[in-house]
Parts: structure tokens; sequence; C-alpha cells
């Protein structure tokens, strides 16, 4: 897998798996041009993880005082659209086999921070104190009419204190995150079944 190019080792994955009806490159068409905010805007557990999470972020915010603005949320999010450069970037593709994007930054400590990066500079980021996501959607024939579409989001820290920091996170945030990828299978499976 392209995956594997990009974060072979890593200290967390989480994988999830829908059979979607639909032929590989049909499912890869839907996949890349889903707006991937569509599920937290129609789904009201994923509404209710982000409510909680920013919740948790804005007490995070005033117990250290800090009031930093947060970054205008995109209105869109299409993996056939995620650029080059940015925070979540495209790092590379097979189609109809396998989209694979990532993120740099710091997500555990009570305030989000992404890294604006280039996609050539993701597999050599090495500051300590971060974290990379590299994730995946990967499709397989499974049978004459359907496609196996897996999602997986593997992150490595930097550092041992990141390391600790974001396993600590994790435990709490993996079932979450599971809910989340899920939901984005889901809508996929729909985008798939959409006519047009």
């Amino acid at each position: 897998m392209l995956l594997d190019s990009f974060m072979p080792e890593f200290d967390a994955t989480r994988i999830e798996h829908r059979v979607i009806d639909g032929r590989p490159a049909d499912v890869y068409e839907a996949a890349i041009h889903a707006d991937l905010l569509d599920v937290v805007r129609h789904n009201r557990i994923v509404r209710g993880l982000f409510a909680l999470r920013g919740a948790a972020e804005r007490v995070a915010a005033t117990a250290r005082r800090s009031h930093a603005a947060s970054p205008a949320a995109p209105s869109t999010l299409c993996l056939a659209d995620m650029p080059d450069h940015g925070d979540w970037v495209r790092l590379g593709e097979d189609p109809p086999n396998e989209f694979v994007f990532g993120v740099i930054g710091r997500f555990w400590g009570g305030q989000t921070v992404w890294e604006q990066i280039d996609a050539s500079a993701f597999t050599s980021f090495d500051t300590p104190g971060y974290a990379k996501i590299a994730a995946n959607l990967s499709l397989r024939p499974y049978g004459d009419q359907r496609t196996l579409v897996s999602y997986e989001a593997r992150t490595k820290a930097v550092g041992e204190t990141a390391r600790r920091a974001f396993l600590r996170y994790w435990t709490l945030a993996s079932p979450g995150a599971g809910v989340v990828m899920r939901s984005a299978l889901a809508l996929i499976a729909q985008e798939v079944r959409r006519p047009g």
C-alpha cells in the first residue's frame, strides 16, 4: 500500500472497513468527491463528539488563560480538492485502489494546532513535540459488483514526551475516531447510491 511508504512504523492505528455496492472505480470517484464535512453536518453523534472536543479545548484554553483564535473552518472537505500544501494534504494516490492524506500537529494538549506543510516534507518531518497522522482509503473488489473500502489512520509522535502524551490521549479518543471513520464510510456508500 502507498500508506506504508509514508508511515511504515507508527505508535497507533485505527482501521475501519465497509463493503459498498459498486465497482472500485465508481466507489473511488464517490469517495474522493464526497464532502467529508457532511459527516459532521448530518450525523448527531459525530457533531456531538466534535462539540465535546471543542468544549474541552475551550476549558483548557481558559485554564491556560490562552485565547488564541481558531483558524476558520473550511466550508467543504473533499479528498479530490486536498492541496499539496496546507494542514491536511494529499500525500499520494493510486486510482482506483488508494488515496493517502496526512496532517502534522499537536492535538492532545487541549488545543489543536496543525502545521502548514508541503506534502513532500511529510515523511522527513521530525520536530519533537508533534505527531504525524497518515490516513488512507484503500479499495479492493469484493465480488463482481461490490467494493471493500478500508479507512486506516496511523499516528506517529515525534519524541518520547509527545509519544507518551499522544498515547494517553489516544486511549480516550480512539473510540470516537472509529465513530467518525465509520460515518465517513457510510457517507461514501450514500454517495455511490446517489443518482448521477
